[in-house]
């Protein structure tokens, strides 16, 4: 039994403080986005990654394990503001509709999120009675800021891997 997979009773009690204030440090460094946004960026770098070829719903679906319907969604939303190009039809599909260099990340953000309010009274409709003085709404802006300017400053083109990376995990169309 590995010390990771030990039942935490099992560890002394200092080392067993120490694993839950690290395991709890990871999880205030996590965000996450939704499942739309996730499908979004891997419809993105599979479109990359296969710019020669167009792709079907069907094949990234079967790729990526993921809902057809769902992804279709995704494409149609990718398509509308122009990062991918869509075919209809028996030999239809998509493909990349810009060039990687060109599709920043911070702005596939902000089209497939629909907000990144953190607490109930940034969400509309959100009520709380400390609003009036409360200053974590602030903090929450800030931090958003913060999270989006990171994407900011990536394009597809920074985060895709080799073409042989994919190839080797069975990448739809060859």
């Amino acid at each position: 039994m590995s010390f990771l997979s030990a039942p935490i009773r099992l560890i002394a009690p200092r080392c067993r403080w120490a694993l839950s204030t690290r395991l709890q440090a990871q999880k205030v460094e996590q965000m996450r986005l939704t499942k739309f946004t996730d499908y979004a960026l891997r419809v993105l770098l599979l479109a990359a990654n296969r710019q020669e070829d167009r792709i079907t719903i069907e094949d990234a679906a079967n790729f990526y394990d993921i809902s057809q319907s769902h992804l279709k969604k995704v494409v149609m939303e990718l398509s509308r503001a122009g990062y991918l190009i869509g075919t209809k039809g028996r030999t239809g599909g998509f493909r990349l509709g810009k060039d990687p260099k060109e599709i920043n990340l911070g702005d596939v953000l902000r089209l497939t999120e629909t907000d990144f309010g953190l607490f109930e009274c940034q969400v509309g409709g959100g009520s709380c009675i400390i609003l009036p003085c409360c200053k974590l709404p602030l903090v929450a802006k800030r931090a958003a800021r913060a999270f989006l300017a990171v994407f900011d400053e990536v394009t597809l083109a920074d985060v895709l891997s080799e073409p042989t990376a994919f190839a080797q995990l069975g990448l739809p169309g060859k």
